[in-house]
């Protein structure tokens, strides 16, 4: 297994809050300069498409305000994967065609300067220790009213919850995987209120074990946690 490390280098140490919403942006032009049919394939705008990849970045020294986050750095880092091998090579080959090219943002611009690969051990145990490298989402949507409830690491539902959101996001992308035997408990968890796509929403960061069978965990690795995965929620690394 592999992921991406990008380095971006920025005009000033001020980025907008809504990070997320740049970002997505960022990917999208990226799809876009590189393959027309690689983009109608994952943000076709007539199909919600489910990703299989996800995302986090390292925002050195950040403090963060209603509008802005404050870096004390002009740089910051993503890291990107994918549970889609062939995708993710796609996106490699997208992100060397970005490379140096100034990308605006709201008062400021951003330069991708590297693109490194990583690679990712094979998940050998059924019981890890886990960090998350963004914040874990955990929701249930209610169709008749179009609403959401979020849960956290500190309600008692959430681990059964979780495991709802992984029922239905595997059910969506048609992937036969037992997750009979998943389960995900706080050791160290966290609530924290995250700025989600223009909303705040509630949800956990901190350490946790989960168990799992090799398969379902070694694709978790990669496509990560909970829901909003793909505008950089749910990423996480073994620890123990």
């Amino acid at each position: 297994m592999n992921e991406l490390k990008l380095e971006f280098q920025l005009e000033t140490t001020e980025i907008p809050a809504e990070l997320d919403k740049v970002l997505v942006s960022f990917l999208k032009a990226t799809i876009e300069n590189y393959s027309p049919a690689l983009f109608e394939k994952l943000y076709n705008k007539n199909s919600s498409i489910l990703k299989k990849y996800t995302w986090a970045t390292c925002l050195p020294g950040a403090r963060f305000t209603q509008e802005k986050i404050l870096l004390n750095q002009k740089r910051f880092t993503m890291t990107f994967s994918d549970a889609d091998i062939g995708e993710l090579i796609e996106f490699y080959n997208a992100f060397i065609l970005m490379k140096y090219k100034t990308y605006s943002m709201n008062q400021n611009s951003m330069r991708l300067m590297a693109v490194k690969i990583r690679n990712i051990p094979e998940i050998q145990d059924t019981e890890l220790i886990i960090k998350m490298r963004s914040a874990l989402i955990v929701r249930k949507h209610d169709s008749i009213n179009n609403s959401d409830k979020y849960y956290t690491c500190k309600d008692l539902e959430f681990g059964e919850m979780v495991k709802e959101n992984l029922s239905i996001f595997l059910e969506k992308l048609n992937l036969e995987m037992d997750i009979s035997d998943f389960s995900i408990t706080p050791l160290k968890g966290k609530k924290v209120v995250t700025r989600t796509w223009g909303r705040l929403v509630d949800g956990s960061i901190g350490i946790y074990k989960i168990t799992g069978n090799l398969e379902l965990l070694n694709f978790l690795r990669t496509a990560g946690l909970g829901t909003r995965r793909s505008i950089g929620k749910g990423m996480w690394e073994v620890i123990y």
